[in-house]
């Protein structure tokens, strides 16, 4: 198992490293929030209240198989006349489909990229070219949060969503037991930012996430989480929070015109 982790730990936080430099592309926009609400993510109705509204499609070299749901980047357009310096940053709820554009943004996304008083002229362009990197994520005062999926069946199946992993991370893998047990299972990721497992018993249960940051990877314990009559639909507080920052991992790291 320890060698498998090292491994996984190689391969997924090096992509995750290099997500920090500055990328080139273009990106295109929904014209309904609700396009991005039932992405591949799995986050469902919840993702309109993420971030404002300010959502994205991402390609699957971004996605990473679901890996990516709930990653947070920061986008600008590089037609300064229209275009703010700041652009607007958007937390990613969705596979982009689309190999012309790295994302697809929601429409109160693609407008914030645009000076003040220009979104509309923005929205004409329909697609506009841009740069793009990986900011952490931050949620002051919240803690990584469990819900519980309404497929789930008290006790033996439960399938969860993580909300709120803070920093510039990526969750790999998730073991969970009984409290005051050291017999950890394993969960598997189903889709999107959803895991499950058939085989979890009764009782109060514990987590640990294995939890990548560049090339840094680490467990986070998280030891009292779901209470011994956990409900579908409920969402609890894990009491540990996700800060990390990815370590670079590109050489040479291109900054593009950012400053």
């Amino acid at each position: 198992m320890a060698l498998f982790l090292c491994f996984l730990f190689l391969i997924v936080s090096s992509a995750a490293a290099c997500d920090r430099c500055v990328h080139q592309s273009k990106v295109a926009y929904f014209s309904r929030a609700s396009a991005l609400s039932s992405g591949a993510c799995g986050y469902g109705s919840m993702a309109i209240g993420f971030n404002s509204g300010n959502l994205a499609a991402a390609v699957s070299s971004i996605y990473k198989d679901g890996a990516g749901c709930g990653a947070c980047f920061q986008i600008r357009c590089k037609d300064t006349n229209l275009c703010s310096s700041g652009g607007t940053r958007v937390i990613v709820t969705d596979l982009n489909r689309n190999n012309q554009t790295d994302f697809v943004l929601s429409s109160r996304a693609f407008m914030a990229m645009a000076k003040k008083g220009r979104g509309q002229d923005i929205l004409k362009q329909g697609i506009v070219g841009v740069e793009y990197k990986r900011v952490p994520c931050e949620y002051k005062n919240q803690n990584l949060a469990v819900r519980v999926e309404e497929s789930s069946k008290n006790p033996n199946y439960l399938a969860i969503k993580l909300l709120y992993q803070g920093g510039q991370t990526e969750v790999v893998a998730i073991d969970f037991a009984k409290v005051g047990s050291s017999n950890w299972g394993f969960m598997s990721r189903n889709y999107g930012a959803v895991w499950d497992s058939d085989r979890v018993p009764s009782g109060a249960l514990q987590f640990r996430f294995v939890v990548t940051a560049g090339f840094d990877g680490k467990w986070i314990w998280a030891r009292n989480v779901l209470p011994e009559d956990w409900k579908v639909g409920m969402t609890y507080d894990s009491g540990v929070q996700i800060t990390d920052i990815a370590q670079e991992g590109c050489s040479p790291c291109d900054d593009g015109i950012w400053k």
